[in-house]
């Protein structure tokens, strides 16, 4: 199988690398921790301007009409760079929406994502933690026309900047997408501080939040169909930003190895760290191709797009962290500290490991494909 991009596919990512390495340097990323809403809208503006906001949308709201393969691209270097900013969320509640919002919904809210005048994120996670969509214990309930929705929602990426947030919740008919603005009374956000400073974290309590029925994403009850889809794709999108954080440690050591002396010969002569910057090699290049095979059967609807997915999410979770953490042993006493950028990568990676489904969750899944 040839997994080399097409002319477009590397002038896409070409132009992110460039974009990237000049706009969201170490210093900028650091900088934006102390800001209040911590993502540069400069940056945004540029990214949207760039198409990178539309990519996946379709052309009549905006967008490039392009798919998952070009959209792992992009995250690919924004793990690379460790960006700090809504793209994932945004992204994946934009395809909800383009999947199976009215047209009144897609008119309202897919040009403004387009643009980068709108931003959006997914509460998929309850207060248990599991992201199966079948333990989803947020309620909806009839209240004339629209509905009242009370539950609590954990870990939102980015929820105090998003414009609407894209909520499950358990109506009588079955499992139910809502289109709620965080505005809307009712519902309370929480900071959340996790271990990559570069991810705003909220926690949502939704004590009974009044939404009208043109908040209804599908029909109601057949919200699990389009989660399982959105947490497929959620796995896939998370993998490449781990590939390209996992990449960047790579790259790292392998550029310390060749300057760091010890003995009077650089450190890369030795033999335990070439040995342990080939098996990082070995883990980024396996991760590389369970991310763009699964991106490819997401995009041509293989038969084993599902399975797929939960290889790639498996596997990378896992390898990232290892190469991550030896990448550590190759840097010695300076990986550790403060102001050396390799915890940037590593907590990046680290954080996105349970996102969407952590390794464990998703070997399950494997499981009951195989089984099945």
């Amino acid at each position: 199988m040839d997994f080399a991009f097409n002319d477009d596919q590397q002038l896409l990512k070409n132009a992110a690398r460039s974009f990237l390495d000049e706009q969201c340097t170490s210093a900028v990323v650091r900088g934006l921790w102390d800001d209040p809403r911590g993502e540069s809208e400069a940056m945004w503006k540029d990214m949207a301007q760039l198409g990178w906001l539309g990519l996946s949308l379709p052309e009549a709201y905006g967008g490039s009409g392009l798919g998952m393969v070009e959209t792992a691209i992009l995250l690919e270097e924004m793990g690379r760079a460790a960006y700090p900013g809504p793209y994932l969320p945004t992204v994946l509640a934009a395809h909800a929406i383009a999947a199976a919002g009215t047209k009144e919904q897609k008119a309202r809210w897919l040009p403004g994502i387009a643009t980068g005048g709108a931003r959006a994120t997914s509460a998929f996670v309850d207060s248990d933690l599991s992201w199966d969509p079948a333990t989803t214990a947020t309620r909806a309930e009839k209240a004339g026309t629209g509905w009242r929705l009370s539950g609590a929602k954990q870990f939102v990426a980015w929820a105090h900047v998003a414009d609407v947030v894209l909520v499950p919740a358990r109506a009588p008919e079955g499992l139910t997408l809502f289109l709620v603005e965080p505005a809307s009374a009712g519902l309370a956000l929480k900071p959340v501080t996790a271990i990559d400073l570069g991810t705003r974290w909220a926690a949502i309590a939704l004590d009974n939040v009044s939404v009208g029925p043109d908040a209804v994403l599908g029909a109601p009850g057949s919200g699990e169909r389009l989660v399982t889809e959105l947490l497929r794709r959620g796995s896939v999108a998370a993998s490449a930003e781990m590939l390209g954080a996992a990449r960047r440690c790579l790259d790292m050591s392998v550029g310390y190895a060749k300057v760091r002396e010890q003995f009077g010969q650089p450190i890369g002569s030795f033999q335990a760290i070439r040995h342990k910057c080939a098996e990082m090699l070995l883990e980024v290049e396996n991760s590389h191709a369970a991310v763009y095979y699964a991106a490819w059967a997401l995009d041509a609807a293989a038969p084993d797009a599902a399975l797929a997915a939960s290889v790639a999410k498996s596997y990378v979770s896992e390898a990232a962290r290892r190469v991550c953490g030896e990448a550590l042993q190759v840097h010695g006493g300076i990986g550790f500290t403060w102001e050396y950028d390799l915890h940037l990568y590593q907590k990046r990676a680290k954080a996105l490991e349970p996102m969407y489904g952590d390794a464990d969750w998703h070997r399950e899944l494997i499981l009951r494909h195989v089984t099945d």
